[in-house]
């Protein structure tokens, strides 16, 4: 707990098992009230290890992707009492040390969405992120700026903290179930207002931490461009779209099962 407000840590899980016990090992539990993982139909240990280290957990029922496994974490965090939540992958690439920090910087009020940066004090390359990705990465976000009016490092860190009313009133629903949903997710933030901050985060770079590859990373960019593009269509009134509409639909709840 934070400031009075009570943070829940969730782990959107695709084969984590060689890296889950190490993450979970270093988050702070007189930070973290509660951790909840959902997994995306693995093919190794990682419901078995996470039952075993006592983490709620969710698995669905085939693999559905990356956004779609956060918005199952996401609406089963919502069911809980917690005020700031903080998505943190499991595969240890993120340091799950500064869960404090990120989560503290939403528990003061100051801020709704707070990323992990890993361009912030230009460590990125020098940590092994791959020279394609660290230049595409500057390139997307060069471009996202001056098509949102923003003035972030980066947006393409998996390491977040939320307010609990951003992920209640953003259409979350309505984004892809690709890796394509972390970027709408923060467009979709600045679009309704939301206050959104960052903090340095060094990354580690290694076989089990997860990464898409090349061909992926080229459908994750067009993504990205075509989510600016509906951004600024929108705002000068020329077109609309459902991810920037407020009402956000339910999503049905029978492709995944809590594992007891």
């Amino acid at each position: 707990m934070l400031n009075g407000k009570r943070i829940l840590v969730v782990l959107p899980a695709y084969n984590a098992a060689r890296t889950l016990r190490k993450t979970v090992a270093e988050l702070d539990c007189h930070v973290v009230d509660d951790i909840l993982l959902v997994d995306d139909s693995s093919s190794d240990e990682t419901v078995q290890l996470a039952r075993e280290l006592g983490i709620r957990c969710f698995l669905h029922d085939r693999n559905y992707g990356y956004g779609r496994n956060q918005k199952t974490c996401y609406a089963e965090g919502l069911k809980s009492d917690a005020d700031v939540l903080v998505m943190l992958h499991p595969d240890y690439q993120y340091s799950p040390k500064l869960v404090p920090a990120i989560a503290g910087m939403v528990a003061s009020g100051e801020y709704d969405v707070v990323l992990g940066s890993r361009i912030l004090g230009g460590r990125a390359h020098k940590s092994g992120m791959p020279l394609y990705k660290y230049v595409s990465n500057r390139i997307l976000t060069l471009i996202q700026n001056l098509m949102l009016g923003s003035k972030l490092s980066e947006f393409h860190t998996g390491f977040r903290a939320f307010s609990r009313r951003v992920l209640e009133e953003l259409p979350l629903n309505r984004n892809s179930d690709d890796f394509v949903f972390d970027n709408q997710i923060l467009v979709q933030a600045i679009f309704f207002g939301f206050n959104v901050g960052e903090i340095s985060c060094p990354t580690r770079y290694f076989p089990e931490a997860s990464s898409i590859n090349f061909s992926r990373s080229v459908v994750y960019g067009l993504g990205v461009l075509g989510t600016s593009i509906r951004f600024r269509l929108q705002r000068m009134g020329l077109a609309r779209f459902g991810i920037f509409e407020p009402k956000n639909p339910e999503l049905r709840g029978d492709y995944y099962t809590e594992v007891n």
